[in-house]
């Protein structure tokens, strides 16, 4: 990205400040004009006095009016500037604070209406999008400020200074002129020399916040495991990467800071020089006033130049960052698929018909799966790990769509379907289901915003979780992230029953529950199965035993599928899961614990 694209890109954002941007352009003319009132004073000052002087005048009635005007002039031109710096300030960070805001909200609203897949890309973990997303807004909003309250001010005095040098003398104006462009040609030549160290930067920037970020996450595990010196190495490994590039970048800046400095000394004494000889030939127009004038002049000449590095390189890291930003606001390849098919009711019948799937990252995860997931009965997913009993579901919620093959819900296909409407009608309790910065009562309220607080209750009993809550200090009021994992669940679970939907996938839902809970739940759950199409994913025998339909999937694939003793009797996966779920819960220790139990109850 290039400047010009750069400003094209902010445009949009500035725009609907109009009134603050001609605020901003009308006071920096202003202040530009005041910028140059004390190289003309210190000109007419100085020939003035040199004038009295030579006309044999002392302290008097004519030096008191020279002293006068020179007070009121300088004292009401600093107080007028103050006033007008303030309000071009504040205008401009202003503007610098409402587009900022505007940015980070725009880049919000585009992130939520992206598919499941950008987020599973290898280049878009967590850490990595918020650095690219708060780095980028950051830098855009500085390239606002740089350009309104900095760079545009500076500019205007030092065009307005070389203008009054030209019309002083042009061989002078000309002299500073040429001062420039080299000045210019040395500051370019140094951003095409840190470019490629900038974008490294911002790279380690994403890998150094996503790093932490995992440890903070993954803080009980490294713990344990007595792995803070391995996680410390790692991110000492990124810290050294860093301090070096900042090293080449810094030394890289000294140098042609350096040469900067040199160039502009050079002008300054190359306009004292011309302007003394000048002055010294009896030029005409020229004046001892005016060496301090066109020194004063080129000054604000230079001005700019003594900010444009800083400025430069704030507008080299927008460069760097807005490519990432804008590349995420300007996608449309990654914005979620919807149709426009909103059936008056949908009844829950899948079909799904050669479907293969890959994630981003390259892994396959599907291979021709064939189903039939019928309105009304409960079909339930069973296999090992990874056998992609999940992906299918994420199918089915339209969180990612298949590679070939079709998936129809009720003889209509996926892919028409109104994707706001479909999840409308689809209720999901995960393994691990995402609890909100809020309330309990906010987090259930999740499932259906408009619900009131007798249906938060209603869900809340129905979940098992109301009489835990009341007997909290602030009760529904509480913060929910003070709960513990089982009673997180039950809030996942709540917000089902609250959404109320026709078709309901379960994934591990009991998972983080006892085994007295599990039961409550799995009695809650049976309860809000009926009459609607049920697909459950568990490793509990308990809670797939009584499903109409079974698939065991291995490997990406259906290896089984029909009534559950049948498949049963038929043995391979679903036959060894089942029996490996009975020795590894003892059923038969337990069956007799059972009945013994049972027999001292008859006895007694």
């Amino acid at each position: 990205m290039n400047l010009i694209q750069l400003f094209k890109s902010i445009k949009p954002f500035v725009m609907p400040y109009k009134w603050l941007v001609l605020a901003t352009l009308t006071l920096t003319l202003i202040g530009s004009f005041m910028a140059q009132v004390n190289a003309i004073v210190l000109d007419w000052t100085v020939d003035s006095i040199n004038d009295h002087i030579q006309a044999g005048g002392k302290w008097g009635k004519e030096a008191i009016e020279i002293v006068s005007f020179i007070a009121i002039v300088l004292l009401g031109k600093e107080a007028l500037s103050a006033i007008i710096t303030f309000a071009q300030r504040y205008f401009g960070e202003k503007m610098r604070i409402f587009v900022s805001k505007d940015l980070a909200q725009a880049v919000i609203e585009k992130v939520l209406t992206f598919r499941v897949a950008f987020f599973s890309a290898n280049d878009n973990e967590a850490g990595k999008l918020q650095t690219r997303i708060d780095q980028g807004v950051s830098s855009l909003s500085r390239t606002v400020q740089n350009f309104f309250i900095d760079l545009l001010p500076l500019f205007t005095s030092a065009i307005l200074a070389l203008i009054l040098m030209f019309k002083a003398n042009v061989w002078v104006g000309l002299t500073a002129l040429c001062i420039v462009p080299i000045y210019f040609y040395i500051t370019y030549r140094q951003a095409v020399k840190l470019k490629g160290w900038r974008r490294d930067m911002r790279h380690f920037r994403e890998l150094k916040s996503h790093g932490i970020m995992n440890i903070i996450e993954s803080i009980n595990v490294i713990k344990s495991f007595n792995r803070e010196r391995i996680e410390g190495d790692k991110q000492l490994d990124i810290q050294n990467r860093v301090t070096n590039n900042q090293m080449e970048t810094r030394k890289v800046s000294f140098f042609f800071d350096g040469l900067k400095s040199f160039m502009q000394q050079i002008g300054t004494v190359l306009i004292i020089i011309l302007t003394a000889y000048l002055v010294l030939d009896d030029y005409p127009g020229m004046s001892i006033g005016k060496i301090m004038y066109h020194v004063m002049l080129f000054n604000n000449v230079a001005a700019p130049i003594n900010q444009l590095q800083r400025i430069f390189d704030d507008m080299n890291d927008a460069l760097i960052y807005a490519e990432g930003f804008f590349g995420i606001l300007d996608s449309d390849q990654e914005i979620e698929p919807t149709g426009t098919y909103k059936p008056e009711k949908v009844h829950g019948n899948f079909e799904i018909s050669g479907v293969d799937f890959t994630y981003p990252n390259g892994t396959k995860a599907l291979h021709n799966i064939n189903m039939k997931i019928e309105s009304g009965k409960i079909t339930a997913f069973v296999g090992l790990s990874g056998a992609g009993k999940s992906t299918i579901v994420n199918l089915l919620d339209k969180f990612y769509e298949p590679d070939c093959g079709s998936i129809k819900l009720d003889g209509v296909d996926l892919k028409e379907y109104d994707t706001k409407f479909l999840r409308d009608n689809i209720g999901l309790v995960l393994q691990k289901n995402h609890i909100f910065d809020g309330t309990i009562a906010e987090n259930i309220l999740y499932g259906n915003p408009n619900a009131s607080i007798d249906e938060v209750y209603e869900a809340a009993k129905k979940a098992y979780l109301y009489d835990q809550v009341m007997a909290l200090p602030d009760k529904f009021d509480s913060k929910a992230t003070l709960l513990s994992g089982g009673q997180q669940q039950r809030i996942a679970i709540a917000r089902m029953f609250l959404k109320n939907p026709p078709i309901i996938f379960l994934d591990e839902p009991t998972a983080s529950l006892d085994a007295i809970a599990t039961e409550q739940i799995k009695n809650s759950i049976d309860a809000i199965k009926k009459n609607r199409t049920v697909i459950i994913i568990s490793h509990s025998i308990s809670q797939i035993i009584d499903s109409d339909t079974i698939y065991a999937l291995q490997n990406g694939r259906v290896e089984q599928g029909g009534d559950p003793d049948e498949v049963y009797k038929q043995g391979g996966i679903y036959k060894d899961i089942v029996d490996a779920s009975a020795r590894s819960l003892n059923i038969e220790k337990i069956a007799k614990a059972i009945e013994g139990d049972n027999k001292k109850e008859t006895s007694l």
